[in-house]
């Protein structure tokens, strides 16, 4: 694990990142105590909506008794 406070951090930020990058741990400090990780930035995949297949019929008929439940009895 690496540290270095604020001001170490702002004068060896290239060297601190390439550590990050690397797989070390590196926490920058502020007023000495932890504040901040350093991590490797990762590639988001984008969520797209509509990713699963379920059978929509299920959805579209409602149960009798829970029809009759919500709306009354019908007959």
């Amino acid at each position: 694990m690496t540290k270095a406070n604020m001001h170490e951090a702002k004068s060896k930020l290239s060297q601190l990142a390439d550590l990050a990058h690397s797989g070390e741990v590196v926490v920058i400090a502020k007023a000495g105590k932890p504040y901040v990780d350093l991590v490797p930035h990762k590639d988001r995949k984008v969520r797209q909506p509509g990713g699963y297949d379920i059978d929509m019929t299920h959805f579209d008929s409602m149960d009798s008794e829970i029809e009759s439940e919500f709306y009354g009895e019908t007959e």
